[in-house]
């Protein structure tokens, strides 16, 4: 991506996202920073998802943007980074949450992810969700405190319901997300991705993140219900358009085969037109 790209530019990217809606509505300029954080998401997203490049040359295009990130901070030349540099400047969003973005995406890259401990998916799932959400809720205006308890539980809700919605397509680039406890708690065997996913009894171990998910979706959603000074239909919207999708999964099970739910754009604007008549 050009690091000098044009808000249109910058929208293109997005607009293909179910993220879009709740950008789109958002003023100018909170709009156009939020078009800047998920370029520079997805920018490192394709180095970590990166399936022909080798590993070492992944690893140092990150180390380049975290090499242009630490410039930007520090007043230097920000290279890459100049696509936030705006967002930067106007909403002074923390260096730490873009790096640890890149570190996340780093543990994608250092080797393929596999049923990892809990603890070591929370921090997994901090890095690629609940920071972006840091970034976020900066440039939506809310306070602190506020915030970063709401990118916590959004981000986590957001990212095991994804982890949920993927698990044949990361288990077929040798990635399984679900939590070592829960597949051995299942009496799964831990021996490639493939064979872990087709088992059945990979429902329970699914079932397991499916309730940590509907926790984190019930704290992001109590404290949107206090109304907190900002601008919230984008997690209002990423909240009222997931958690469904989380429960029409549990409905079918994740007992392979498996059939990926998919966002149901007409449902999404309904949405996005009663959440900007009542909130």
């Amino acid at each position: 991506m050009n690091p000098k790209a044009t808000p249109a530019q910058l929208q293109a990217q997005v607009s293909g996202s179910s993220f879009y809606a709740g950008m789109r509505v958002l003023p100018k300029v909170q709009r156009e920073a939020m078009y800047a954080v998920y370029g520079f998401c997805r920018e490192v997203d394709d180095i970590a998802d990166d399936e022909v490049g080798d590993r070492p040359e992944r690893a140092a295009a990150l180390d380049a943007w975290r090499a242009d990130i630490e410039s930007l901070y520090a007043g230097g030349n920000p290279g890459r980074a100049a696509l936030v540099a705006e967002a930067v400047r106007r909403f002074a969003l923390d260096k730490a949450d873009f790096l640890a973005v890149i570190d996340g995406m780093a543990m994608d890259v250092e080797r393929d992810v596999r049923w990892p401990p809990m603890a070591e998916l929370e921090l997994y799932c901090d890095r690629v969700a609940s920071a972006v959400g840091r970034l976020s809720v900066k440039i939506f205006g809310m306070e602190d405190e506020v915030g970063i308890a709401l990118a916590h539980h959004l981000g986590l809700a957001l990212q095991y319901t994804n982890i949920l919605r993927d698990v044949d397509e990361d288990a077929a680039i040798g990635r399984v997300y679900l939590p070592r406890e829960a597949l051995l708690a299942a009496g799964i065997e831990l021996l490639d991705p493939i064979t872990v996913v087709g088992d059945p009894r990979v429902d329970a171990a699914c079932r397991v993140l499916a309730a940590k998910a509907h926790t984190h979706f019930a704290a992001a959603q109590a404290i949107l219900a206090q109304r907190p000074r900002g601008h919230l239909i984008a997690p209002r919207l990423m909240a009222a358009v997931y958690e469904p999708i989380l429960v029409r999964m549990e409905a079918i099970g994740w007992a392979p085969p498996r059939t990926r739910i998919k966002v149901n754009k007409p449902a999404l604007i309904f949405t996005v037109l009663r959440l900007m008549l009542f909130r």
